[in-house]
């Protein structure tokens, strides 16, 4: 077994895996070239809003057990907070309708039984139309193996698989989409609470993890970027030294590397790598105004430009996911837009429209399409003392906070399970 582990990159992933080797035993360095850890998953003070915001507004589900199981090693459970119950409320801003969909908390499905508990307009029958996706074969699009159509599709589905995929669901990944299917929806009301960082992702996710690394020990070089790996040339495949841009670091036989960067500079440093070629955006737009008392925590939009709604202590976001199309749009312009769509579901007045704040994000995740997902990487790399994690690489779900830390997770596991080289 490795024991001192090299985790480049202080994202999520590589978070995840300094802990868990940690609490296996390993000595962890950990670096990160930017000058502060959590990469996509982080958060920072605007001086504009003068507020926290988040890089981009993330949803949890209770059945991301992975999620759930880091954020209590590392000592933050209580920031992750949601309904006491498994339920989504909906605005449907073209019809004025306002429904909440309310799952029954055990494994049984009874609330899609109950007219006042299910999605309007539909029958218990209709939710049979998500069995095609627990057998979807790789390949194969959501459209190619479940009907893409009707009130449960329009009113339920799409808008949370959108959330998961980032990407037009019809179009996304079915092996992708019934892995999370099967992990939240088939698994039970328990599984499908919606969670959300009240305080922020630094503050669920990244600070805390921090703080548990420095007092067990672990070196943090923020700040720090990789320039090469340099890899054996005889003997056992492995890398045998990393060359960052102030020093060099030799690694003899008990050290390790968990390489926990973007896809695209995992290719420079790691020779004929495949990974996702394609990317998906994500825009967030945060508006400085108190909530209305009783807004839910997360409210789903039809028919509007952004998707989903958030309610934070002293302000108010929205999520466009797939948001390619407005990547161009005069910031201005898309604020006022969304800022009416926001007072209509929260029942606010459009005049004025408090300050606010557009988040763009070209590059937020892998698109979850099926020929992309062909192209994510395993864990193991050719070289015995180098694993790979990430949420691009091959954890069988799209690309979320789940994903990643079970990547980062997995790589830990995978070195220090492994026998440790021979001199």
């Amino acid at each position: 077994m490795p024991k001192l582990i090299h985790v480049i990159g202080a994202g999520l992933a590589g978070l995840a895996a300094a802990v868990q080797l940690q609490r296996r035993g390993a000595q962890v360095v950990l670096y990160e070239a930017a000058s502060e850890a959590g990469g996509r998953c982080r958060s920072y003070y605007d001086a504009q809003l003068g507020a926290t915001l988040d890089s981009g507004n993330h949803m949890v589900l209770s059945g991301n057990t992975a999620a759930l199981n880091y954020v209590r090693a590392i000592g933050a459970a209580d920031e992750l907070v949601g309904p006491a119950q498994p339920e989504y409320r909906f605005v449907d801003l073209a019809t004025q309708a306002r429904w909440t969909v309310r799952m029954s908390p055990g494994l049984l499905p009874w609330w899609i039984f109950d007219a006042n508990a299910r999605v309007p307009n539909t029958g218990p029958s209709d939710y049979l139309t998500l069995l095609p996706l627990l057998f979807a074969k790789p390949a194969r699009t959501v459209a190619h193996t479940m009907r893409c159509n009707g009130p449960l599709w329009d009113r339920l589905l799409r808008p949370l698989f959108l959330a998961m995929l980032n990407v037009e669901p019809r179009e996304a990944s079915a092996e992708l989409t019934g892995a999370m299917v099967r992990e939240t929806l088939v698994a039970g009301g328990l599984a499908c609470r919606p969670l959300i960082a009240r305080n922020g992702l630094s503050s669920a996710f990244v600070d805390p993890a921090l703080r548990l690394l420095q007092h067990g020990g672990a070196a943090i070089r923020l700040g720090s970027r990789l320039q090469n790996m340099v890899f054996a040339d005889t003997g056992p495949a492995r890398v045998s030294a990393l060359n960052f841009a102030d020093e060099s670091i030799a690694l003899d036989a008990n050290q390790a590397v968990v390489l926990a960067v973007p896809p695209d500079v995992a290719q420079t440093l790691v020779p004929g790598l495949r990974s996702p070629a394609r990317f998906a955006a994500n825009v967030s737009v945060h508006f400085a105004v108190e909530p209305p008392f009783g807004m839910a925590p997360v409210t789903g939009l039809l028919n509007a430009t952004a998707d989903w709604l958030f309610a934070f202590e002293g302000r108010v976001s929205v999520t466009v996911n797939a948001a390619e199309r407005l990547l161009d749009t005069a910031h201005e312009a898309l604020a006022k837009t969304v800022w009416a769509e926001v007072a209509q579901a929260a029942n606010l007045p459009v005049e004025p429209m408090p300050a606010w704040q557009v988040v763009t994000e070209p590059r937020a995740m892998f698109a979850a399409l099926p020929d992309q997902e062909t192209l994510r990487p395993g864990t193991r790399t050719r070289w015995n003392n180098l694993m790979l994690a990430g949420d691009w690489t091959a954890t069988g779900l799209p690309a979320t906070i789940e994903g990643a830390i079970r990547s980062g997770q997995k790589a830990a596991d995978t070195l220090l399970n492994q026998p440790m080289e021979r001199r």
